[in-house]
């Protein structure tokens, strides 16, 4: 096994309690979550009144209250993503809720771009069919969100979860029917 990245000898600094970790840890990371928000952003409707700067220190702020205890760097950007997911998905239940329903229209995975994100996919109905699989098989929906809400490559996937780039494609693949069938319903 390789030597630790400095992100995750600053995760354990922090876990011990050094003084200024979460700063250096923020410091080094801030740019990396950025990219991951904006990627993700880019695909979000027009005029979206959330920015990537607003979702990274969000998600930070949840990353870091509580117990930290990631163990390593792909765990850290695992539950990164997870929180920027769960922040897009409160968004738009606001949104929905202020809206009485706002019309929102049920649009399913395009079929032909593998890595094409629709701005007008239902987040509602996608964050159910989400929990849906994830009761299925928790790797396949991490690699959903990690994919679809972190806006990874499956190289980046691979690299996260320590699986193969073969394994994120057919994971992907999978995950992608599995939920168009879900959404379908």
């Amino acid at each position: 096994m390789g030597e630790p990245s400095d992100v995750t000898l600053l995760l354990a600094a922090l876990r011990e309690g050094e003084a200024d970790a979460d700063e250096r840890l923020f410091l080094r990371v801030y740019a990396e979550l950025r990219k991951l928000a904006g990627a993700r952003m880019r695909y979000e409707r027009a005029g979206h009144s959330l920015q990537p700067t607003e979702i990274v220190h969000e998600a930070w702020m949840r990353l870091t209250q509580g117990d930290v205890s990631w163990e390593n760097r792909a765990h850290f950007f695992g539950a990164a993503a997870e929180g920027m997911r769960r922040i897009l998905i409160e968004h738009a239940r606001r949104r929905a809720a202020q809206k009485r329903g706002g019309g929102l229209q049920h649009v399913t995975f395009d079929e032909l771009a593998v890595a094409a994100v629709d701005p007008d996919v239902d987040l509602l109905a996608m964050d159910d069919a989400l929990k849906a699989l994830e009761a299925h098989d928790a790797r396949l929906a991490s690699v959903v969100k990690l994919r679809y809400f972190a806006g990874m490559t499956v190289e980046e996937v691979a690299a996260v979860l320590g699986q193969s780039t073969s394994t994120v494609k057919r994971d992907w693949i999978y995950a992608r029917a599995w939920l168009f069938e879900r959404m379908q319903e």
